[in-house]
């Protein structure tokens, strides 16, 4: 496969999905991934876990600094109040050791609805240039189909995944419950 590579399979992530069945609240108390015009997010809900910071550059509804640059292409994440409310920052850092990684970028926890799609894009910009993206999968049934490029593979629970995100993809959630994704920016050495 040139798009996508599974690290592993048959994770325990059972702390993490109990967590967000008690907090249910902290499902989109951000939305900057979701709420923009076109957005290709717009039938997910998001927790915001690392994330660049927001409120250095918003302006009204617009999330462009005074130099004109957007929030969206910064390197530098800060931790949200979801990271507090979670137990997930061993989970993250066990990652970060697994592959190696020098710098930790966004996180972001997001839950597809069955009948409901993440619609083709590529990531772009500065970030995702400077960033590799894992996905861990908390919870993912038969019927999920993850395309990018031409390829398609139906991810599992439990399973941690590479892929490129620069490349057009899309998820369309074809299964009988959530599909309920770790999104996970980690910067490598040289």
């Amino acid at each position: 496969m040139r798009y996508f590579h599974r690290l592993a399979e048959g994770m325990n992530f059972h702390s993490l999905t109990h967590a967000l069945v008690r907090q249910p609240e902290l499902w989109n108390a951000e939305n900057i991934r979701t709420t923009f015009p076109g957005s290709p997010h717009r039938d997910v809900a998001d927790i915001v876990v690392r994330f660049n910071d927001l409120a250095s550059h918003k302006s009204g509804n617009d999330y462009t600094s005074t130099d004109g640059s957007s929030i969206m292409d910064q390197h530098e994440s800060i931790w949200f109040p979801a990271a507090n409310c979670l137990p997930i920052k061993p989970l993250l850092f066990d990652l970060m050791r697994s592959v190696e990684g020098e710098r930790l970028g966004r996180v972001v926890i997001t839950r597809l609805a069955p009948g409901c799609a993440i619609h083709p894009h590529e990531d772009s910009g500065d970030h995702a240039a400077y960033y590799t993206r894992y996905q861990c999968m908390l919870q993912c049934l038969p019927g999920v189909i993850f395309s990018c490029g031409e390829e398609q593979v139906q991810m599992k629970t439990g399973d941690i995944w590479f892929f490129r995100n620069e490349c057009t993809h899309q998820v369309v959630n074809n299964s009988a419950d959530d599909r309920i994704a770790l999104i996970v920016d980690v910067r490598h050495g040289s």
